[in-house]
């Protein structure tokens, strides 16, 4: 008994019940808004992504273009920092009386001293972090833009707003100023 109550209870708890009506599905299709989240995630999970879902592809090589400056100078830095932290370690071995990693050093590396390829090796690996750092900063920049684009997405930029800056004089109280007027055009007839 307290079933049939409570499935009672529950069907006159529902006031509107839709069928399969083809005009409401129609309907329910035309009012899907554009949501900024979904770019934004999209966006932070692939670069482009939310600029896709925005309907700006234009922008998807730029976005790529931007990002890979940095990754291509991490790949050239990282390479270049290997190289010169093995021809640092080769020559300190040598000056200690190992000479077995001397020819294992690159042709471009050989004639720098010590003192030279230890001031590179730093540079590299710290260009190498900028790289990172600025890999990071673009890629925060494809999400900002694809979150700002997915806000104004819906912005109404139409004739039927005007505004206008007016002055006035008001005699009673001796002010004069600007006024500030909206007008809005109603396009409908009724």
């Amino acid at each position: 008994m307290r079933l049939l109550y409570t499935l009672l209870l529950l069907l006159f708890m529902q006031p509107t019940a839709y069928s399969q009506d083809s005009a409401y599905l129609k309907n329910a299709d035309t009012l899907q808004h554009h949501i900024p989240r979904r770019a934004t995630r999209r966006s932070a999970i692939l670069p482009g992504w939310g600029q896709a879902y925005n309907r700006q592809y234009w922008k998807i090589p730029l976005v790529y273009g931007v990002l890979a400056i940095p990754a291509s100078t991490y790949v050239y830095n990282n390479d270049m920092y290997q190289k010169t932290k093995f021809a640092y370690e080769a020559k300190f071995k040598a000056e200690h009386g190992d000479n077995s990693d001397l020819s294992k050093i690159d042709s471009k590396l050989q004639n720098l001293s010590i003192g030279s390829l230890q001031s590179y090796r730093n540079i590299f690996r710290r260009d190498r972090d900028y790289s990172i750092m600025y890999l990071i900063l673009a890629w925060g920049v494809n999400v900002a833009d694809a979150t700002v684009s997915g806000h104004l997405k819906e912005f109404d930029v139409n004739n039927n707003l005007s505004f206008r800056m007016v002055p006035y004089v008001q005699p009673q109280q001796q002010q004069t100023g600007l006024s500030l007027q909206f007008h809005f055009k109603n396009t409908h007839s009724k």
